[in-house]
This record gives C-alpha cells, structure tokens and sequence, in this order.
C-alpha cells in the first residue's frame, strides 16, 4: 500500500471523515512519568488519552479485531496507543503479529514516547506498523524536566536534564529511523502554556528535520501534578498551531480518544460493546 493511500485511509492522517480506527488496549507498562500524566485501567467514563476499561492480551486482539469489524466495518486501521507505552513491552509486537495474521489489509498504527524507539525500531518495522504517533513535549532538557519527573531506562530511574536529554535524544532519532523506513510519522506535543508555549515552533523544527510529516496540539488537560495549571485557551492553541505551521503540516481535528476507543471519529464509537469485561487494574510503570 503506497504512503498517500495509508494517509488516505487513517482518519488520523489524512483529511477522511468515513474510515474508522480501532484501539486495542494491550500494553499496560510505561517507562516515562510524565507530570500531567493520569493513566487509568477499569475506567468506563473518562473520555481522554490513557484510559481504558480493561487490558487486552495480545492472543485475544484477532477476536476482538473481528468483534470490531461486524459492528463498525468501516474500520481501516488498528492502532496501539496504550494505556502505557507500546514499546514498554512486547505486548504491541505479539498482537500486530497476531492481527497481520489474520486481518492482511488492516493498516497498523502505533503511539510511543519514543524512548526506546531507536532500540526496537527492528521490531516496529517488522510488526508492519506503517503509521507511527512519538510524543515529543520538548527539545531542550530544562523545558522538559518541568513535565516530565523522570525516566526508567536500562533499569534505571533518572531525572532532571539527565533524563530530558536521555529521552530528547532517542526521541529525535527514532523518528528519523521511522522516517528512513518508510513510516508515517506523527507528532503529538501537549501544550502547556506556561511551560512549552513559547517552545512549540522549535519542537516542530527539530521533528520536522528529521522526517515528521504531521503534527498535532493536544492542549493540557489539568491533573496529576499540573492540575493546578489551566487548560490553554483558544488562542494559544491556535498560536502553537500557526508556530507549528512554520515548519511542519498541522493536524486539527484531533478527538483525544481513549486506548480504547473503537469507531469513527466524531460518531458512532462501539468500544463498549468489543470491551465488555471491565477489570480493575493498577497501572505500573517498568
């Protein structure tokens, strides 16, 4: 499948409104903590990034990808974004795997911090991931160390500009791997006003530099240790927009979906009816 054809059917890439996506929450472990961060498993009703009403083994996603596909055949893509970090684990690998298998068609989609994307960028590939979102909030370590608290890499915990520029780092050159792969890249920045507001043009020349070809403002939803900062307003989202713009396409009609979700953008979303099960979990990070 040609890169314009990918876009074309990835509601999350291109400009289609009639394709539908569908999240398998499979990956339970995360390697950053991220100060805004409020990840849930067993949640029904928060509607935003990180949550989910319960995990999915990998063995199990060919069924729940066939569950899907009666209730919503309008489906074109599968996607992992969470509710931790897809390449935390092996758990995205065994259920892309086990999906290809099964569903040839079907694009893959994966959403990471990007980490450990450098390292495992192998396993990406051959997962036969052809869309690809990294979580980039910054390019300069002491802009990130006030939304991030710190990293777990090689079995360590590190913090401060250590850790920011640990994960800078291997977030740059991950998507330039993906890039030089053939992969679509997408970056998600969360906008902070008070903190990366002023820094969002740089986040977009730097990613845009090494091959991102779509970026997308996810403005901050207060919680966590930021739950004292305010959401940005509708002109400062549309300021880092205009400052993204300089630089690199800008995505705009973003839903904030849950690592749950399944449907169609703005419609019809059947997550509940393929995730039936509601466990209670904790979430951990590795």
């Amino acid at each position: 499948m040609h890169i314009s054809e990918v876009k074309n059917l990835h509601p999350c890439f291109g400009r289609v409104n009639n394709k539908g996506r569908m999240h398998l929450p499979v990956s339970p472990v995360c390697n950053i903590f991220c100060k805004f961060c409020d990840r849930r498993i067993g949640d029904c009703d928060d509607e935003r990034p990180g949550v989910t009403g319960a995990l999915v083994k990998p063995k199990d996603a060919p069924e729940r990808v066939a569950e899907a596909l009666k209730l919503c055949p309008e489906i074109a893509v599968v996607g992992i974004a969470g509710p931790g970090d897809t390449l935390a684990t092996d758990h995205a690998f065994e259920a892309f795997r086990a999906i290809g298998e099964r569903f040839p068609n079907l694009i893959h989609c994966m959403s990471t911090n990007g980490l450990l994307l450098p390292e495992k960028i192998r396993d990406v590939i051959d997962a036969g991931v052809r869309t690809l979102t990294v979580t980039v909030n910054a390019v300069d370590p002491i802009v990130l160390s006030r939304l991030n608290d710190g990293i777990v890499y090689r079995g360590a915990f590190l913090t401060g500009e250590e850790a920011g520029l640990i994960l800078i780092r291997n977030q740059l050159e991950g998507i330039r791997l993906a890039s030089d792969a053939g992969i679509i890249v997408k970056i998600n920045t969360v906008l902070v006003p008070e903190i990366n507001g002023d820094h969002i043009g740089a986040v977009a020349r730097a990613v845009a530099k090494r091959g991102a070809s779509i970026y997308n403002i996810i403005p901050l939803i207060p919680q966590n240790k930021l739950s004292n900062l305010p959401a940005p307003s509708c002109d400062e989202i549309d300021r880092a927009r205009l400052d993204a713009e300089n630089h690199i396409p800008v995505f705009r009609h973003c839903q904030h979906c849950r690592a749950d979700a399944v449907g169609l953008l703005g419609g019809k979303d059947v997550g509940e009816q393929i995730y039936h099960t509601r466990v209670r979990d904790t979430f951990s990070h590795g």
